[in-house]
């Protein structure tokens, strides 16, 4: 029996609240450990299941890890059991991991073989692995699709080779580890259509440190110069800006004054401006963010007055992990906008939730929702729920926070997979909120 969360929404928070490690970043920056047999250290590391299992998953398969504490880590990668990383009880605990699939780049670079899970996860629709398949063909590693046990064995005996390849899509695990596994390859590789997100950049950087060459970090176009090894190095994590917009959509849905201490401002790209747009105050203090309390908030039109959209983009534009906050969010706007998620198909159905609880949402499609703002005239009802996935999660306990009377959300585990401690964190700021 997985626990819930019981909220007992309506009350204003107060205070301030550090933001957690990257989690997007903990999978890609922790699989790279495997590249070097020296020490890697790496700071503000999430504590959170799924940045959890990836350790445990590395120690058993030889890693020496030494967790200084919780946020604080050593690894060091100089006796790899490579029989494990083919066996059956890594199939078994690699499947129930997405972010597993991201030490296969570094293996198959460092010792020519790797084994890849059939990705399990998030239900937000399809989630394909042909980019990094592909992408490691390319480089000359083979594969074969095991169907028995949902498995992908690649080989590379001949040692990879840097070649030119034109991503279908700018997938960030899969341009993270065809970094990964190009940069102990021969020869020069050239990646166009990489994705270029912050943890993107944080992998470019932390393995530019341990001696790679790789330019054109930030930028869709890298170039990746191979060499023979890596070493060591130390690495800090930016904070987590999908915590981040989530406290800002929180702090406004439940009316409080909040500041994000810490909030890596000049890594979130567009965010803070999609959140203006909702009509949010936020005020960029140095690297901190303060949320005024604020009776209401307009959502702005276009310039020639039509509704405005809102819709995820690969980045520098708006992240789709942050859609589902501002669906909730623009529930108590005054106005109306339309979100469009193009990126995931069924990321929107939790929003039937939202709709028992009183929020006016039109799902068009399951891609496209028009949410028309209550403007707080009628303040959202608590009921009991289930979360689909790791971000509706949190989009559904802001609308708890927010709604009237009790609400109960049930398969937290999903929202434990992606953020540590967070009913600590909202009781430490003032909310009603256990664990049952």
């Amino acid at each position: 029996m997985s626990s819930a969360f019981e909220v007992r929404g309506g009350n204003r928070l107060k205070g301030e609240i550090i933001p957690q490690g990257a989690k997007n970043e903990a999978l890609q920056i922790i699989s790279a450990v495997m590249l070097t047999s020296e020490k890697v250290t790496i700071h503000n590391i999430p504590d959170i299941v799924d940045v959890n299992l990836l350790i445990e998953l590395l120690g058993d398969a030889g890693v020496k890890v030494n967790r200084i504490s919780r946020d604080k880590c050593e690894f060091q990668a100089d006796d790899i059991d490579l029989a494990y990383l083919q066996g059956a009880d890594f199939k078994k605990k690699s499947g129930r991991l997405r972010g597993s699939v991201m030490i296969a780049g570094p293996l198959l670079a460092r010792f020519g073989k790797a084994l890849i899970p059939k990705p399990g996860g998030d239900k937000i629709g399809r989630r394909r692995l042909d980019t990094h398949i592909i992408g490691f063909e390319k480089l000359g590693a083979r594969f074969n699709y095991e169907s028995d046990d949902n498995y992908f064995r690649l080989e590379a005996p001949g040692g990879l080779k840097g070649t030119y390849m034109l991503l279908d899509e700018p997938s960030v695990t899969g341009t993270a580890n065809i970094v990964m596994a190009a940069v102990l390859a021969q020869g020069t590789t050239t990646i166009y259509n990489a994705a270029c997100e912050p943890y993107l950049q944080q992998l470019c950087k932390m393995l530019n440190s341990m001696g790679a060459r790789i330019s054109g970090v930030g930028s869709n176009l890298l170039t990746i110069e191979g060499v023979t090894s890596l070493g060591g190095c130390q690495h800090t994590m930016l904070p987590d800006m999908i915590e981040i917009g989530s406290f800002i959509g929180l702090a406004a849905m439940t009316q409080s004054e909040l500041t994000i201490k810490n909030a890596g401002v000049d890594s979130l790209g567009i965010i803070p401006e999609k959140f203006r747009s909702l009509g949010i105050q936020l005020e960029i203090r140095g690297n901190d963010i303060y949320i005024p309390s604020q009776e209401s908030y307009e959502i702005q039109t276009f310039l020639d007055g039509s509704i405005l959209t809102i819709a995820d983009h690969p980045w520098p534009g708006f992240t789709p992990d942050l859609l589902s906050i501002v669906l909730v969010v623009a529930t108590q706007a005054k106005g109306s906008v339309m979100i469009h998620q193009k990126m995931f198909e069924s990321r929107l159905f939790f929003v039937d939730k939202l709709i028992d609880m009183g929020a006016q949402i039109v799902l068009c499609d399951p891609h496209r929702a028009v949410v028309i703002g209550l403007g707080r005239q009628h303040p959202l009802r608590g009921i009991t729920m289930s979360s689909p996935d790791i971000r509706a999660g949190v989009s559904l306990l802001i609308a708890a926070l927010s709604a009237e009377g009790k609400s109960t959300i049930q398969n937290i585990d999903q929202i434990d997979r992606g953020y540590q401690y967070i009913d600590e964190r909202l009781r430490n700021l003032g909310a009603d909120i256990k664990r049952v």
